[in-house]
């Protein structure tokens, strides 16, 4: 609770307008918001409502005291009650850090006392009138120290035992580039005179919460439209496409027809359930497609492509050529990738962020772009209901002494990135960056949307912690096309130019369309692409970007990966060629 004093309370009585001159009478007031544990801002919103009611009273000793019986009073007798009546199944109002452990041995005590005795002896200490606190809350609450460091906030008090016994660490499992002699390291001054932007204008970017889960079908179908419009563009120009014919008008002859691509069912997408939907200059209409006489092909729903073929009823199109990539055509920069989740699934405690940090003070990198989930909504003990609200509040005071610290120790720049498995930030795609308004003022400290493309030193990354790998993986055909799925997923996505070109989106994507379109497409194609998922870690270069997958910091009980790249601006060129600005790249295990 902030400190209320008089003159904090005599700015609200200016701002709401209410006259008060008596300089005791405002001490009465700090004494009632003190005793009543309110703020001075609620204090003045109950006395208006009050006054309100009373015809206009004015504030003085005498209506002040009135007030305290007849709403300060009751308000307080009915917050004892509540107490009271829901002590064993409430939402704490935490004041304190003290407070928050001291809930936590009250919820702890009232599990013990509905749970079975466990067999064999008991070691857990009894608690006492003369001891009522346990041995992890007393040296806690006698440390400060200890209270603010990152290991006190990991809400499960039993490491992970599998974690700790990991092999292999430090091994490097994935390898790009001119590797031989290369220093992981940043440069002297780590983060000094790095330039790092979001390549979207600030009044264009996606920088704070918006309201979602109200968008209308027309709405959605004019995004699909535009997308479906600008890439075909685009073809037309790189395919020297004079025109595309309606995809339902009967010809005799081979037509050129743009459309999207998706499937007559519900079901999953496969060869004998394709159809191509038109844009509404090309009629709007759907029609079915034959790929029999395809040699090869790779399809997913929502990818717009070019057929060419005969569609001589109408009713189906004979496809015989398809056409769908088109590319787009910036002293070394060390970069850490990482990306959550941070704790095993087996415990709660933050030992492998823990870790991680102590490899970036090690390596002391130019930049970190941690990727969430920080605190997953799909951890075992989240999951089953086992963790309350407490330890999400405990989650912003953990990132905030991370950041404090590695800001002080190392002082390179972070950029933290959201996930929709997140459970204390917004479920929505795409996702607004999180709020830490006392370290975003920090200039070394970035926080972007989900997804946003960067532009740091002259070298452009593309980042999104949606595993859209995974999620075309499961709904993506194919004939032809070689085994390498990575790289073909990886190619559509950068040839459709959006972080999430799938249509429709699998069920644990909550899309709205309208940011949609603004802001999860990618205004170019970028030097770099991180694109962590639950698939094997990789480092590829596909049409001249690389494409890294991190892999996962924890994998269940054991230990993940992370990367790491050298990156370096290219020197401005004539030449058509697209020159990548990764010297070397590694995935690591931690």
């Amino acid at each position: 609770m902030a400190l209320v004093t008089a003159e904090s309370l005599k700015s609200e009585l200016e701002m709401f307008d209410v006259p008060c001159t008596d300089d005791s009478v405002l001490d009465t007031m700090v004494e009632l918001c003190i005793c009543s544990r309110i703020q001075a801002d609620e204090m003045l919103l109950e006395w208006v409502a009050y006054s309100t009611t009373k015809n206009g009273l004015k504030l003085s000793a005498d209506t002040l005291e009135q007030f305290k019986h007849e709403v300060l009073n009751k308000k307080s007798k009915s917050k004892q009650s509540f107490r009271k009546d829901e002590s064993h199944n409430r939402t704490r109002d935490i004041h304190s850090l003290q407070d928050l452990i001291k809930a936590e041995e009250e919820e702890d005590n009232l599990l013990d006392s509905y749970s079975t005795p466990a067999k064999g002896p008991q070691k857990r200490a009894l608690t006492t009138p003369e001891h009522p606190h346990s041995k992890r809350s007393t040296a806690l609450l006698a440390s400060p120290g200890l209270l603010l460091s990152p290991a006190s906030f990991s809400p499960s008090a039993t490491p992970s035992q599998k974690y700790s016994q990991r092999g292999g660490k430090g091994e490097v499992v994935v390898t790009f580039g001119a590797v031989q002699g290369t220093r992981w390291v940043g440069r002297r001054s780590a983060g000094a005179g790095v330039q790092l932007e979001l390549l979207e204008g600030c009044e264009d970017s996606l920088r704070s919460s918006y309201k979602f889960m109200f968008q209308r079908l027309r709405d959605v179908r004019n995004v699909l439209t535009e997308k479906i419009e600008e890439l075909g563009e685009s073809l037309k120009s790189h395919f020297s496409i004079e025109e595309f014919s309606p995809v339902s008008l009967p010809a005799q002859d081979s037509i050129k027809v743009l459309g999207q691509v998706c499937c007559d069912s519900n079901g999953k997408l496969n060869a004998h359930s394709v159809l191509l939907e038109a844009g509404p200059e090309q009629g709007g209409h759907q029609v079915p497609v034959d790929l029999s006489e395809l040699k090869e092909y790779s399809l997913f729903p929502g990818q717009v492509v070019v057929m060419e073929g005969m569609n001589t009823t109408g009713r189906k199109l004979m496809a015989s050529k398809l056409r769908l990539s088109f590319h787009a055509v910036a002293e070394p920069m060390n970069v850490l990738v990482a990306c959550g989740p941070y704790t095993t699934s087996d415990t709660l405690t933050f030992d492998p962020l823990l870790d991680l940090i102590s490899i970036i003070v090690r390596d002391r990198p130019d930049v970190c772009l941690l990727l969430g989930p920080f605190v997953d909504s799909k951890h075992e003990q989240i999951e089953v209901g086992l963790i309350t609200p407490r330890s999400f509040i405990l989650y912003c005071v953990l990132i905030r002494n991370c950041l404090c610290f590695l800001l002080s120790s190392v002082g390179c720049r972070l950029v933290f990135v959201p996930s929709q498995r997140d459970i204390h930030h917004h479920y929505i795609f795409p996702q607004p960056p999180f709020t830490l308004p006392n370290l975003s003022k920090d200039q070394r400290v970035t926080l972007v949307p989900d997804p946003c493309t960067l532009l740091i030193d002259g070298v452009t990354f593309g980042l999104t912690s949606t595993d859209i790998l995974f999620h075309m993986g499961a709904e993506e055909i194919s004939c032809g096309t070689g085994s390498d799925r990575f790289s073909r997923i990886l190619k559509h996505i950068l040839t459709q130019r959006s972080y999430y070109p799938l249509y429709p989106p699998v069920e644990e994507v909550n899309m709205d369309y309208e940011k949609f379109q603004s802001f999860g497409q990618m205004p170019l194609t970028p030097d770099v692409l991180i694109i962590p998922s639950e698939l094997r870690y990789f480092v590829k270069d596909v049409v001249g970007c690389i494409c890294v997958n991190p892999g996962r910091l924890t994998k269940g009980q054991v230990g993940g990966t992370y990367g790491r790249l050298l990156v370096q601006r290219s020197a401005s060129s004539q030449d058509v060629k697209r020159v990548s600005p990764c010297l070397a790249a590694q995935v690591v295990k931690v």
